[in-house]
């Protein structure tokens, strides 16, 4: 999926976001509202995806200086996405105080700015940060299913396969976010191997060969009404910290393997 002009990808870049971000359009000194950088503009002025090359290999930079994503220009149904990642060094405001952030985010669907940051597509995200690779976030009015241990009192649900289903996201009681089920990221600076599994609405995380999430009946919500959610474009986040990218393929599926089909069965 990588050559050295990105000719499978768009880009959007939306915002630098301040540490007081709050959700809404971001305003000049004058108090007017101020455009995102837009679709496939400003990339060549400010570099945030670049592609090097490394021991003869070519590896994908995000700066992530400006939020925003990288987007296939292909939308995509029953895959299996493998790709490598790793952390930079450099993080930019809102997150120079917190962890490194990025993010794989599937089933990519409408314009871009749906959601908090205004800078992806309504859509699920398998959550790239320090200590929480495979992390589940839902992004604008998304909702899915996962298996996890239900959360009392402050606590998040936490993924397991030997749970039930319980319904997470828009429109849920557990408004769009679970914890993966356990840490395998390797230390700072190291690749990491992630693999997406997508098959008629079900999903899994999966985080340097081990399943850390099982996912299904990905949906949206439209006009209070669910809707399927089953394949998209697939965007890989700027997200205010520099990270790289490397090997990443596309696999179509026309069934899943049985030893991740029996993850579905109740």
């Amino acid at each position: 999926m990588l050559d050295k002009n990105l000719t499978q990808w768009d880009t959007y870049l939306s915002y630098r976001h301040a540490e007081d971000y709050d959700g809404s359009v971001p305003l000049d000194e004058k108090g007017n509202p101020i455009a995102p950088i837009g679709l496939n503009q400003g990339n060549g002025q400010f570099q945030v995806f670049t592609v090097l090359k490394e021991k003869d290999e070519l590896v994908l930079r995000i700066s992530g200086e400006i939020y925003g994503a990288l987007t296939t220009k292909r939308s995509y149904r029953n895959y299996h996405l493998s790709l490598k990642v790793r952390w930079g060094d450099i993080k930019w405001p809102p997150r120079q105080n917190k962890l490194m952030d990025s993010g794989i985010l599937y089933h990519g669907t409408g314009e871009h700015g749906r959601e908090y940051f205004r800078s992806w597509l309504l859509s699920q995200e398998f959550q790239i940060m320090q200590g929480h690779i495979g992390d589940y976030w839902k992004q604008a009015t998304s909702a899915i299913d996962v298996r996890a241990y239900p959360p009392e009192y402050i606590m998040n649900p936490v993924a397991d396969e030997n749970q039930p289903f319980i319904k997470v996201g828009e429109g849920e009681k557990i408004q769009g976010f679970v914890l993966r089920k356990e840490n395998h990221e390797n230390p700072h600076g190291q690749w990491n191997h992630l693999e997406l599994i997508s098959y008629e609405g079900k999903s899994l995380h999966i985080v340097n060969e081990h399943v850390v999430m099982v996912l299904k009946n990905s949906r949206y919500i439209s006009d209070d009404e669910a809707k399927p959610l089953v394949e998209g474009k697939i965007q890989l986040q700027s997200e205010a910290a520099e990270v790289f990218f490397k090997d990443i393929n596309i696999k179509p599926l026309n069934h899943l393997e049985a030893k991740y089909k029996k993850l579905f069965q109740e």
